[in-house]
C-alpha cells in the first residue's frame, strides 16, 4: 500500500465515522434542531465519500442541494413554527421504540449481507471525456421521469415547511386580576371656543 492509499484509506474511515455518528445523533437526539444539525453532518460526510470516488460533481451537487437548500429549509420550517408545548411522552412509546429498533437491525442485516455477497472488483471501463454531459445526457434521455419526480418531490417539501411556519397571530390570554385598574392620562390645557370669521389675534 503506497501513501495515496493509505491516506484514502484513513480518510474513508475518518468519514465512515463521522456519518455513522451523525446519523446517530439524528435519531438519538431529543431535540429536533440537533437531529437537524446532525443531518446535515450526515449530509457533508457523504460529499466527502463521493470525492474519494472521483465524482466531484455529484458531491458539489450533494453540498449545494442537501446542504444547502434541503437541509436549510428543514431548519427553517423547524425554528418558524414556534411550538409553545413540549412533547409528552406516550405510555407505550417503548413499543414504537422496540418496533423501530427491529426494523433498523433488519435493514442492517439486509445491507451488510448484499455488502459482503457483493465482488466488489475494480470495473475496466474507458472513462468518459466530461462526466458533466454525461450525467446531463442521461438525466434528460434515461432518466428523465425520475428527474422530475424529484423535483416535484422538493416542491412538495418546500409547500410543506412553508405551512408548517404559517402560523396566525393569536393574542394571549390576559389573566384576571383583583386589582383596579387605573388609567394614566395626562392634563389637558382647556380649550377657548373662537367664534368663527373673528379676527382675534393673541
Amino acid at each position: 500500500m503506497n501513501l495515496a492509499e493509505g491516506v484514502q484509506v484513513v480518510s474513508f474511515g475518518i468519514l465512515a465515522v463521522m456519518m455513522i455518528g451523525a446519523a446517530l445523533g439524528v435519531v438519538l437526539f431529543s431535540n429536533v434542531v440537533y437531529s437537524a444539525f446532525m443531518l446535515g453532518g450526515v449530509f457533508v460526510s457523504i460529499a466527502g465519500l463521493y470525492l474519494l470516488l472521483n465524482a466531484d460533481f455529484v458531491a458539489a451537487a450533494q453540498l449545494l442541494i442537501y446542504v444547502g437548500a434541503v437541509n436549510v429549509l428543514i431548519l427553517f420550517a423547524i425554528m418558524l413554527v414556534n411550538k409553545r408545548q413540549n412533547f409528552v411522552p406516550f405510555p407505550t412509546a417503548w413499543v414504537r421504540k422496540a418496533l423501530t429498533a427491529v426494523v433498523s437491525l433488519g435493514l442492517f442485516a439486509l445491507l451488510s449481507a448484499m455488502v459482503l455477497s457483493t465482488p466488489w472488483s475494480y470495473s475496466t471501463a474507458t472513462p468518459v471525456g466530461n462526466p458533466i454531459v454525461v450525467i446531463g445526457q442521461h438525466f434528460f434521455s434515461d432518466f428523465l421521469l425520475p428527474f422530475e419526480v424529484a423535483s416535484v418531490l422538493l416542491l412538495m417539501a418546500m409547500v410543506g415547511a412553508i405551512i408548517l411556519a404559517r402560523r396566525e397571530y393569536l393574542p394571549e390570554q390576559i389573566v384576571p386580576s383583583d386589582l383596579p385598574q387605573t388609567v394614566l392620562t395626562l392634563p389637558e390645557r382647556p380649550r377657548e371656543l373662537v367664534p368663527a370669521g373673528s379676527d382675534k389675534q393673541e
